[in-house]
């Protein structure tokens, strides 16, 4: 999980507390409480100073806004208007940082990633079958895997997989062996695992709310 990764190795070098939060969850799981959810963020980034916030999946509040009377999308931007303010109230907050990570760029309302408030953008590419290769091989060095396992198969797969993504099959493919009571983790597993994933993945389930 690249994007993560870089928020958390910025906060151990530089002694910060580390806020992590999603946006899906703070809407699908808190729904009527997303703005002050938000404000609570900042208090608690404010009195833990220095430190910095991580909001994972920021697409899920900081969509482009347009008139609907829906009640979630409502909420959404409701949640959106907090988080702008929050933004704006930096001069007095030197010691809070700002990291936000989102798979679709081009869905974020303008006004959240303008200069000023987002002062710098950058960008992840999926990893390579050499950079793939090593992730796997780092997430699987504690298994024992069956003779069946070709790791390779993943590796050079049309999938498109990040870095979290491969964390999430080992992990899972690992679980699905442990069930069973099983010592060796088998070709199966990893399919199992890695289906599972891409259905998640592309039904957009969130993977959790972390403060």
């Amino acid at each position: 999980p690249g994007k993560t990764l870089l928020a958390k190795a910025v906060a151990n070098q530089t002694s910060a507390t580390f806020l992590r939060v999603v946006g899906s969850e703070l809407i699908q799981k808190f729904l009527g409480d997303g703005p002050k959810l938000v404000r609570e963020l900042f208090r608690l980034a404010e009195e833990n100073a220095p430190s910095i916030v991580f909001i994972d999946e920021i697409d899920a509040v900081g969509i482009k806004r347009y008139e609907s009377n829906s009640g979630g999308e409502r909420e959404i931007q409701r949640t959106m208007l907090e988080l702008l303010n929050q933004l704006d109230g930096f001069d007095s907050r030197g010691d809070v940082k700002v990291i936000m990570a989102t798979n679709r760029i081009e869905t974020l309302d303008p006004a959240l990633i303008r200069p000023g408030r987002i002062d710098r953008k950058i960008e992840f590419p999926l990893p390579d079958e050499k950079t793939k290769r090593r992730i796997f091989n780092i997430h699987t060095s504690r298994m024992t895997l069956a003779e069946d396992v070709n790791l390779e198969e993943y590796v050079t797969s049309k999938d498109e997989l990040s870095g979290a993504d491969i964390k999430a099959i080992c992990t899972e493919a690992g679980l699905l062996a442990l069930r069973e009571r099983r010592m060796k983790v088998t070709h199966e597993d990893f399919k199992k695992a890695k289906d599972n994933v891409l259905y998640r993945k592309s039904e957009g389930t969130p993977e959790g709310l972390y403060l």
